[in-house]
């Protein structure tokens, strides 16, 4: 994995900056591609994920691969909490099924700091698991990035 230089957008944050910056962590993120997602981190990048603690990224992509291979037809939506100079707090939902086909609608909260060159730095996350029934379902795009004119958290009522 190489360092990028830069990720746009860059702190200070304004309101489009974050929203953006939130929109392109969920893009990322729906590809389920660990080493895609673990550039957009700094080398030393440091984790809370639920009660995992993970430091750089090489340990970003084991857990991520963890993650996707347990978490099948992941599909996620970010939505911008809160923000300001160079952290930004989202609150996410996601829906995946495990391999007994039983799904699952995890929520939670994040909480980033980003370098100056744009890379996430510091990543928290707080992730409650719901289990719901398939027809409960609300993520129903076909995998991969979420078309635009699918609703977001608020819009569906999460």
């Amino acid at each position: 994995m190489t360092e990028s230089a830069s990720r746009p957008p860059l702190p200070p944050f304004t309101l489009d900056c974050a929203t953006l910056k939130v929109r392109l962590a969920e893009d990322g993120w729906n590809s389920r591609d660990p080493a895609r997602v673990a550039l957009a981190y700094t080398a030393d990048s440091r984790w809370r994920n639920r009660a995992e603690f993970v430091t750089g990224r090489e340990a970003i992509v084991g857990l991520l691969t963890r993650k996707w291979v347990r978490e099948l037809d992941y599909r996620l939506i970010k939505q911008l909490w809160a923000f300001g100079g160079k952290r930004i707090a989202v609150r996410f939902a996601y829906e995946w099924r495990d391999d007994a086909g039983n799904w699952f609608r995890s929520y939670g909260n994040e909480n980033w700091e980003f370098d100056e060159q744009g890379l996430m730095a510091l990543r928290h996350a707080s992730i409650n698991d719901l289990p719901i029934r398939e027809q409960e379902r609300k993520f129903h795009w076909p995998l991969g990035r979420r078309p635009d004119d699918h609703p977001g958290l608020s819009e569906l009522g999460l």
